[in-house]
């Protein structure tokens, strides 16, 4: 692939999104005294029906038909998300790349032009500031996608790594995010305009295109675990493109879709959602995410203890359960061995509409992970049986 001029902040996205029916929300709210931000698409959003709830700051659609039925929309056909409300920074100039590579996990002075990757920043003492998606547009410029709850605490240290060595910009306030997910996103794309080297991008590939007369950075990227794409597009362009692709994709059966079904598209899917399954309590090691960390690339934020972590091993693991018994597993409740003993907790848990069953993610002693072990899960008092998966629970064909 050439060198992608990338008209806008960037692409891609890591997770954010809250839980479901009064669960927690995967990230703090603001309190009443703060005044909550809106995407450009709140309109389009209560014209159709979505329910609105606080959400990092933000005033965020949680759902429209259903979290079930939009669920199924994206596994079956195509569904539509406003992300507006993540964050993308952009660092530029000769020692651009080499800073960012400092500041993550995972080897970027490997990416091709217009190839993304995913990983984690770390502090020094080797936890989860954020899982991000850092995009090199060229040699001279990369574009990195971060959480919304964690949007401020990330711009700081980018804006601090970067002071004497390259520029950095934060282009969240200009930039906005729509996903197109699902089995028949690629066909709703291809009405949209001349977008021949969008429709042939491999996955965490972007380019620059024009969509619906707009110009934009169209990425294949999501976070369903679907085929899709993410549109960044300038802030004010939003609801023409929103709007377009929903006209487009009438006959594909498109809806649009809240953040509840985000979260139980990407739960089923095993994808981290920051506030649950990491955060700054955890590592990439125990979390499952040891495949994002290259310790052969030289220095890196929290190299030296995350190799003590990883030759040692870890002295717990995320896993993957399904409920056996009745109940729902959600954030918080506490995990015991099979004679009550407490030993972890849930990160996320809600019903699967795919498989018509209660899972759940939680961390466990190591040595207490093995897939088929029977666990406990305190239910507001009462110890429902689970049993410990291979994970993810969905992969599509």
């Amino acid at each position: 692939m050439g060198r992608v001029a990338l008209v806008l902040a960037g692409t891609g996205s890591s997770g954010d999104c809250p839980l479901i029916r009064g669960a927690r929300v995967g990230s703090p709210s603001p309190t009443l005294a703060e005044e909550l931000r809106r995407t450009s698409l709140y309109e389009q959003h209560v014209k159709a029906g979505g329910r609105i709830v606080p959400y990092a700051g933000w005033e965020m659609p949680v759902q429209y038909t259903g979290v079930t039925d939009e669920h199924h929309t994206v596994r079956t056909a195509v569904g539509l998300f406003d992300v507006s409300h993540m964050g993308e920074l952009e660092m530029r100039g000769v020692y651009a790349g080499q800073v960012v590579n400092y500041l993550v996990t995972n080897d970027i002075s490997k990416l091709e032009d217009g190839r993304a990757i995913y990983t984690c920043c770390c502090n020094a003492e080797g936890t989860i500031l954020d899982d991000l998606i850092v995009y090199r547009a060229n040699q001279d410029r990369y574009l990195i996608v971060c959480n919304a709850s964690n949007h401020e605490k990330i711009a700081a240290v980018f804006a601090a790594a970067a002071k004497d060595h390259c520029e950095f910009v934060d282009r969240t306030h200009e930039t906005a995010l729509i996903a197109l997910q699902g089995p028949k996103a690629m066909r709703v794309l291809e009405k949209a305009g001349d977008l021949r080297e969008a429709l042939a991008l491999p996955a965490f590939g972007f380019t620059d295109a024009r969509l619906l007369n707009v110009d934009v950075t169209i990425a294949r990227t999501g976070y369903t675990g679907e085929d899709g794409v993410e549109i960044f597009c300038p802030w004010d362009e939003a609801p023409r493109i929103w709007e377009g692709l929903l006209a487009l994709g009438k006959d594909e059966g498109i809806k649009p879709c809240g953040l509840a079904a985000r979260d139980t598209l990407r739960l089923e899917c095993k994808m981290a959602l920051y506030g649950n399954e990491i955060d700054e309590t955890t590592n990439p090691i125990e979390a499952g995410l040891a495949w994002t960390v290259k310790l052969d690339k030289g220095d890196f934020v929290g190299r030296s203890v995350i190799e003590r972590v990883k030759q040692q091993g870890p002295t717990r693991k995320l896993v993957g359960f399904e409920m056996t018994g009745r109940g729902i597993a959600r954030h918080g409740y506490p995990l015991k061995s099979r004679d009550g003993q407490v030993i972890g907790n849930v990160t996320s848990g809600s019903p699967s509409p795919t498989l018509n069953k209660n899972i759940g993610l939680g961390y466990v002693p190591a040595g207490q992970d093995a897939i088929g072990s029977t666990i406990l899960v305190d239910c507001r008092g009462k110890d429902v049986e689970a049993v410990i998966v291979k994970t993810p629970f969905y992969k599509r064909k």
